[in-house]
């Protein structure tokens, strides 16, 4: 491996580290929005009738319809997570195959 080669494999090591970290934020954004999920559905328990936010005006709702909503929400929410973390750990994995590369011609120099 040339040290063009090498400084190559060091360059994409960056930008895996910079795609890992932007996957980590949109991450902890849904993560956020399903904590909010959790807690609104913990306040419409028991509840007969809630306010659904449209726009900016508040419209009195059914809670269980309301309730079913923030259900659905909350699934595609942990699908994204999920695959948020498939992504990070497939980009894991390329940067520990190019940092033994990269080490491995560092040791061979």
């Amino acid at each position: 491996m040339s040290s063009g080669e090498t400084e190559r494999k060091i360059q994409q090591l960056q930008l895996i580290e910079q795609n890992v970290q932007n996957l980590l934020v949109q991450k902890q954004t849904f993560q956020a929005q399903m904590i909010e999920i959790d807690s609104a559905l913990e306040q419409l328990k028991g509840k007969s009738h809630a306010y659904r936010i449209i726009g900016n005006i508040m419209v009195n709702s059914d809670a269980k319809s309301l309730s079913d909503d923030l259900d659905q929400k909350k699934k595609l929410v942990e699908i994204r997570i999920k695959n948020f973390e498939k992504q990070e750990e497939q980009l894991k994995e390329k940067a520990k195959k190019l940092q033994s590369d990269v080490l491995k011609e560092m040791k061979e120099k």
